[in-house]
């Protein structure tokens, strides 16, 4: 597409960025809500197992899925020079996996509280190799887009497959963090309720601001 068309679509790109904003803010808030007024807090800390727990679901949808979904519109939307572009969006993914491996810790440690085994679930299986590929991701994208080494024609040809594989890691990310909504209602035997609603409508935004996401990212191209 030529740049004038490109253009076209910029303001539509930043009004899908202000939805994608809205909905990562009310997935967040929701989360937070369900884990201080129905589980008892968040404690990494804490002897209560639960409130340790916690810890995990909140780190992996703020601290990481939020932060990546930051870092890939940042890439395109910061209103600067495409390097200070690129800063963003290295830096945005780096919180994130720093943020995703204290989550991770939680989960673990979690199990070691309770006795329970690890990795034993579709959720956890989707959910770590999710943030194993993330991390590659960012060393691939570091070595061949931040490091001066790499040839234009290196960067010009990896680009496209550096797109897709940050669309589908979000994505995956998204399923992984649906799937642990699902995995601990079951855990709990919700009935329909009010906390049964709340983890509902927390998924249900977290999968909105994935594909806002993924349009603004589509619409600044």
């Amino acid at each position: 597409m030529h740049t004038t068309e490109r253009h076209r679509f910029r303001p539509m790109a930043s009004r899908v960025t202000v939805l994608a904003h809205f909905f990562g803010v009310m997935a967040i808030i929701l989360m937070f809500v369900w884990l201080l007024h129905y589980r008892g807090g968040i404690d990494l800390d804490s002897d209560s197992s639960d409130r340790v727990f916690n810890v995990h679901p909140f780190l992996m949808l703020f601290g990481f899925i939020f932060m990546a979904g930051e870092a890939i519109m940042g890439y395109r939307m910061v209103p600067a020079e495409r390097k200070i572009q690129k800063l963003f969006h290295m830096v945005m993914h780096l919180i994130a996996i720093s943020l995703g491996i204290v989550g991770i810790y939680a989960a673990f440690k979690y199990h070691d509280k309770v006795g329970l085994t690890d990795m034993y679930s579709l959720h956890s299986w989707i959910g770590l190799g999710t943030f194993i590929f993330f991390g590659l991701q960012w060393l691939f994208g570091f070595f061949t887009f931040w490091l001066p080494q790499s040839s234009v024609a290196t960067r010009e040809t990896m680009l496209p497959w550096h797109i897709f594989s940050g669309r589908a890691l979000l994505y995956m990310s998204i399923c992984a963090a649906l799937t642990g909504l699902m995995q601990k209602a079951t855990f709990m035997q919700l009935q329909h309720g009010n906390e049964s609603r709340l983890m509902n409508f927390t998924g249900l935004f977290t999968l909105l601001f994935g594909l806002a996401v993924d349009l603004s990212l589509s619409l600044a191209f």
